[in-house]
């Protein structure tokens, strides 16, 4: 393969896809290259046991050491050309391939509005990001979390177990406004009970600062006002595609595939993690694209795989999203794609209440479970989306099932 194989991404996906070409028997030049100045490591702790000081860098890091590649660590791609197989890197240098994977995930959305230039403000994407809001809640500031997903969920849960006072912001009137509202409002209820301020339903005016230019005020859209001396924008992130304008790809935006995670456009070119668009039997209408960890993981896998072997040999991504939240004792997962049912109830629960599994249903296919406390459960709701089972044959499995929680809700 002359030029080889080039990994533009040192990121999971990255990782994973270099250790699936060399499990493949790829003997060949591999390169990595990665904006950061960091090996591949696991982003989960980042808004979770690394900002809470319980998990340690050394921690997050993944063993890299075994896989035999050529690190371009804290070098960024900035464009691809797709006739003469090379990528441009800063620095005006360039690097040419054979195959390439793009593994470049993505950026946290910054706030944009007033107040933006203040002195105070984090979002929480990678390592760096990390270490900074760690040592800025080290003295216990007012912290403001804006935007409820997972990541702001997870930093006001980290938040409040080192004694800080929190207040989570969103304009939708629950959080993790993606999982329905069974897990919303049971995931707001906990918050409250940990002492977290929820101010939902309503966004943010501007953010005020002291005379020194540093955060003092949250204003909200409802006219309220926050004290705050730090606050993390978790408003979603940005796919890291721009570097790829004019390469002859299709961005939307998102790297758009096939099923066996070829780029669209240039069979030479693979997508895994973040930035890859693709089309899944669960979703008909349009390709989707998955930010969480399990995804980028199995990507990774296939597209390094796939980007080694031949055209006819390529294997297509078909997987189950999976993806989890850890929020003080309280593991939520989902599986499926949670944001395309049209229908949610509950499948079973225990009875006091603390564990549950609920489904998500479209067209009388059930395309997504949510779990609470769930963890054993989700393998077999798992196994029936991708088996395409309805929400009756599903409930039966579950009422023939000792292990279940209890017996199923009537749908």
């Amino acid at each position: 393969m002359a030029g080889g194989l080039v990994i533009v991404g040192a990121s999971l996906a990255g990782l994973r896809a270099a250790q699936a070409a060399r499990a493949a028997g790829y003997e060949g030049e591999l390169t990595i290259v990665g904006a950061e100045r960091h090996r591949p490591y696991t982003r989960p702790p980042l808004s979770k046991d690394l900002l809470a000081g319980i998990d340690d860098v050394d921690a997050c890091m993944f063993p890299a050491d075994e896989v035999d590649v050529t690190w371009r660590l804290g070098e960024r791609a900035t464009a691809l050309d797709t006739t003469a197989k090379r990528v441009d890197l800063e620095g005006a240098e360039s690097i040419e391939y054979h195959r390439l994977v793009l593994a470049t995930g993505c950026r946290a959305r910054p706030w944009t509005g007033p107040g933006k230039e203040l002195e105070g403000l984090h979002t929480l994407r990678d390592l760096d990001d990390a270490l900074a809001l760690q040592r800025a809640l080290a003295p216990k500031p007012k912290l403001a979390v804006i935007g409820a997903g997972f990541i702001g969920c997870e930093v006001a849960a980290s938040a409040r177990k080192l004694g800080i006072d929190v207040t989570l912001v969103d304009i939708a009137p629950l959080p993790m406004p993606g999982l329905g509202e069974t897990l919303g409002a049971r995931c707001a209820d906990m918050h409250r009970e940990y002492g977290v301020d929820l101010r939902l339903g309503t966004g943010i005016a501007a953010l005020h600062g002291d005379a020194g230019g540093r955060l003092a005020e949250v204003e909200l859209s409802d006219g309220s006002r926050v004290e705050a001396q730090v606050a993390v924008i978790a408003l979603g992130a940005i796919p890291n595609t721009e570097w790829l304008e004019g390469s002859g790809l299709t961005l939307e935006p998102g790297v758009l595939c096939d099923a066996t995670l070829t780029a669209r456009g240039a069979d030479d070119v693979f997508a895994a993690g973040d930035i890859a668009a693709w089309p899944h039997p669960l979703a008909p209408d349009a390709p989707i694209r998955i930010e969480h960890w399990t995804n980028a993981a199995e990507q990774g896998t296939l597209a390094g795989r796939n980007a080694v072997a031949g055209a006819a040999e390529r294997k297509e991504h078909t997987s189950v999203p999976s993806f989890w939240s850890d929020q003080y004792d309280v593991k939520i997962q989902a599986v499926g794609l949670p944001r395309l049912a049209e229908r949610v109830h509950m499948a079973e629960a225990a009875p006091d209440g603390d564990r549950f599994v609920a489904v998500g249903e479209r067209d009388g296919t059930v395309i997504a479970a949510y779990g609470w406390n769930g963890a054993r459960r989700l393998p077999l709701y798992r196994r029936h989306i991708a088996a395409g089972a309805s929400a009756d044959e599903v409930l039966a499995a579950v009422r023939e099932d000792s292990k279940a929680f209890g017996a199923p809700v009537a749908a």
